[in-house]
């Protein structure tokens, strides 16, 4: 690839990033309009997206397989065109069931991006962990930009509008990834073995604790990112009543949240993972049960900080797979824990919604998440540290 493609490669995969959580963060804002025109309650019309969620999860470990049997390259086209055309078509339904459709389709070729878009990303990686930080900030600036962009389109137009406008931008971007970066080739082959310099058994410890700390998170992350509108809606009618309020809002905390993934990115290029697993869960557990009983500013305040310990955490487990795991194998590596982290993460809508109804509301969904968040601390007490693994022995690698 020539000097001036790999330039535009990262921005565009950055890119990709924003499109990525912006569609996928489209209909939790959305909702509040459709259950009002509808006329039917929120916990209702919230598990039309269940779909998408679930799909979002299940289909990453076909994307990752193709991309590292076909090509990554072509894989982000299909993903930009794909997730475009889904959004836009979903702009046109008019029955329920038309929206979960469309939303399953979203879903599906979103679920794309993170097992091919991050294994590009780190596979030449002169600071990995700035690296996967920026690129965390550009995914939480998308879900920033799907409240408020969602609530003006809302205000301004229709809910359609809200599908309409950025299935159109994730076509033009992928026009633009076609005609500015040119395709790398296949993966390099280098490696027989999954794991680099590490012992087969360290390798299993490794990843069987990745997939707690990935499930875990990936809770935490969807039921928060998913509820934050209702949210706001319920606890700061003080302060705004307006979509476009909400939307400004839940994007401000999101927007200043999302730096934390720059931050951390700087921490794993110089502390070891074990520390900084176990300090974010620190963090997120007394915020996520502070944040079940406020109202007004104090909740806007407690939602900042709480949302700075969820983006925290996002690049952590990456960081585990660019770190540990060779080139030609990262993109299934990376698929397996997508669907771990989204096919659980799914689970987010049930929850919200059972919860929801229950006499506690909101109250219930951070104390339950509070309660997961000690899970993650307790599988990260047992993730080896740094002067264990160079002590490891690298004569049986893993397979």
């Amino acid at each position: 690839m020539r000097a001036m493609d790999r330039r535009w490669l990262v921005p565009f995969i950055n890119l990709g990033h924003f499109i990525d959580h912006l569609a996928m963060l489209i209909f939790p804002t959305v909702v509040l309009s459709l259950a009002r025109q509808w006329e039917r309650p929120y916990s209702e019309v919230l598990p039309l997206a269940l779909g998408g969620f679930i799909a979002f999860g299940v289909f990453s470990l076909p994307s990752g397989w193709l991309a590292d049997h076909w090509s990554r390259y072509k894989m982000m086209l299909v993903f930009f065109f794909g997730i475009g055309a889904s959004l836009f078509l979903t702009g046109f339904a008019r029955e329920p069931w038309q929206v979960a459709l469309g939303l399953g389709a979203v879903g599906m070729f979103a679920a794309i991006y993170h097992p091919v878009g991050i294994a590009m990303l780190v596979a030449k990686p002169e600071k990995m962990g700035m690296a996967l930080g920026w690129n965390g900030l550009f995914g939480n600036l998308g879900l920033a930009a799907a409240a408020i962009v969602s609530g003006a389109l809302m205000d301004l137009w229709s809910w359609r509008a809200a599908f309409f406008i950025p299935g159109v931008v994730a076509m033009a971007a992928g026009a633009g990834f076609a005609l500015l970066v040119e395709d790398p080739g296949p993966v390099a082959k280098r490696s027989k073995s999954i794991g680099l310099h590490i012992d087969g058994r360290t390798m299993a410890r490794i990843f069987a604790i990745l997939v707690v700390a990935t499930a875990c998170g990936g809770v935490i992350f969807n039921s928060t990112t998913v509820a934050m509108p209702k949210v706001f809606d319920e606890r700061l009618r003080a302060l705004t009543q307006t979509s476009l309020g909400i939307g400004a809002l839940v994007a401000a905390v999101y927007t200043t949240a999302a730096f934390a993934q720059v931050v951390m990115g700087t921490l794993i290029d110089r502390f070891e993972l074990r520390r900084l697993m176990i300090g974010v869960a620190l963090l997120q557990i007394p915020l996520l049960a502070l944040a079940a009983n406020l109202d007004g500013w104090p909740m806007l305040a407690a939602a900042f900080f709480m949302m700075l310990a969820v983006f925290g955490q996002i690049p952590l487990n990456d960081a585990i797979v660019g770190r540990y795991c060779a080139d030609e194998y990262r993109a299934r590596v990376y698929a397996a824990r997508y669907v771990v982290t989204f096919t659980v993460a799914a689970v987010a809508v049930p929850l919200i919604s059972l919860l929801h109804r229950t006499e506690g509301g909101f109250r219930n969904v951070f104390l339950v998440l509070a309660a997961i968040a000690g899970g993650m601390l307790l599988a990260s007490f047992f993730f080896p540290s740094r002067l264990s693994l160079t002590r490891a022995p690298s004569v049986a690698p893993a397979t």
